[in-house]
């Protein structure tokens, strides 16, 4: 049962986990619209998303320097950013679909 991963993380796990206080993370599940689930009891239950998504924001507040709303902006930028980037694949992949098609004739 050891190397078993857990499905999700108590705040008190995440905070040691991310080595902040649990009150920083609530505030940021506040100020950046983060929703956990909830058990029993209402106790917030984190799944590893949620980790990956919470170590993204401290990365950008305390190494980067960002500002609140500069995170919010650069998070929203990334997510944009990716949607760029798959609507550039597939116009590069129809392009070279038709360049393989007159190859072809």
């Amino acid at each position: 049962m050891k190397g078993k991963k857990k499905p999700y993380y108590r705040i008190g796990e995440l905070s040691q986990m991310l080595g902040l206080k649990p009150y920083v993370i609530r505030y940021w599940e506040q100020e950046f619209g983060l929703t956990p689930k909830r058990g029993l009891g209402y106790q917030r239950q984190y799944t590893d998303e949620d980790l990956r998504i919470f170590q993204e924001i401290k990365r950008l507040l305390y190494e980067e320097g960002y500002t609140i709303a500069g995170a919010k902006k650069k998070l929203k930028g990334e997510e944009d950013s990716n949607l760029d980037y798959k609507g550039l694949l597939k116009e590069t992949y129809l392009a070279l679909k038709e360049v393989l098609k007159i190859l072809k004739s």
